[in-house]
């Protein structure tokens, strides 16, 4: 199971104070990768965070993520956003360079940041650089880094351009290509992903709430692979396709959801992914075998 990275952890770790990075809109910092560093002998996790992060990095490291591994032999580009777990692998203690954090509201006057094609997978979240693309991300994160630790009362709107500034010239270049892992053990790691991408969405707590996966197609674009290679790791693993342990999940929040809140049939249909209140109904009926208002009123469990 991978762990949970909150902002308020984060700076624990790091024993500093979040209100350092706080704007008017959103949270934005800038590190040093050699404040950052922890020990290598940590054991391997794939971690999720609640903000995005871009690290400009130098040093041998591995980039792990659902059935891929991308090297990093020199410098290179890094881009996480929080619904695809990663891990981080060292494989040289020397590290050195800038890691940048913000959260999705700091970003919002821009659009949205998932959109961007560096955020949106593993397959373009990891870019190269040659020895002349270097000083040019150094010199932005000192001026990102220079900016934060000065006075101008518009500080954070120069930031939020300093970083615009550094997606668009690195969606520019290409990629740095994954090798593909296989075997049982790649098998694993995707049905271990699935399932922590799966459960995160749950419990609903808020009638607004709505759960953002819910189709095979959705869950394997998170973790960059095809569908048909989702779902023969899941076969695999579980012995079911990816569409039923998707729906068994969904019945089962459906029928707490049915018991223990006051929601209408609609806002619950709403919450769990269903445009169409009558298919969320066709859909309880078929898995539960009564419909989601027989289901209320009538204790079946």
């Amino acid at each position: 199971m991978s762990t949970f990275l909150e902002l308020k952890s984060f700076y624990k770790h790091i024993n500093r104070s979040p209100e350092t990075g706080e704007s008017e809109v959103g949270h934005f910092n800038v590190f040093k990768v050699e404040d950052l560093l922890v020990s290598k002998n940590r054991p391997v996790t794939y971690s999720r965070r609640n903000f995005f992060k871009v690290s400009l990095v130098t040093g041998h490291s591995k980039i792990h993520y659902a059935d891929q591994c991308i090297e990093v032999r020199d410098s290179a580009l890094v881009f996480t956003n929080p619904m695809i777990p990663y891990h981080w692998e060292r494989i040289d203690e020397r590290q050195s360079g800038f890691v940048c954090i913000f959260t999705e509201a700091f970003f919002s006057r821009f659009g949205h940041v998932k959109d961007y094609p560096v955020f949106q997978s593993a397959g373009a979240a990891v870019i190269s650089l040659r020895a002349e693309d270097v000083g040019f991300y150094n010199d932005l994160f000192l001026r990102m880094l220079a900016e934060l630790e000065g006075d101008y009362l518009y500080k954070y709107d120069f930031l939020r351009t300093m970083l615009m500034e550094l997606v668009h010239s690195a969606q520019k270049m290409v990629p740095t290509a994954g090798q593909p892992l296989s075997g049982s053990n790649a098998a694993e790691r995707i049905t271990a992903l699935f399932a922590e991408l799966l459960e995160r969405q749950f419990p609903i707590e808020l009638s607004n709430q709505v759960i953002r996966l819910n189709t095979p197609s959705a869950f394997a674009g998170q973790l960059n692979i095809h569908v048909n290679h989702l779902n023969k790791a899941l076969k695999e693993t579980t012995g079911q396709t990816t569409s039923q342990l998707i729906s068994e999940r969904i019945v089962q929040e459906a029928k707490i959801l049915l018991k223990s809140t006051n929601w209408t049939i609609n806002e619950i249909a709403w919450g769990l992914g269903f445009e169409e209140p009558n298919h969320f109904s066709s859909f309880f009926k078929h898995a539960a075998g009564v419909t989601p208002k027989q289901f209320r009123q009538v204790d079946l469990d």
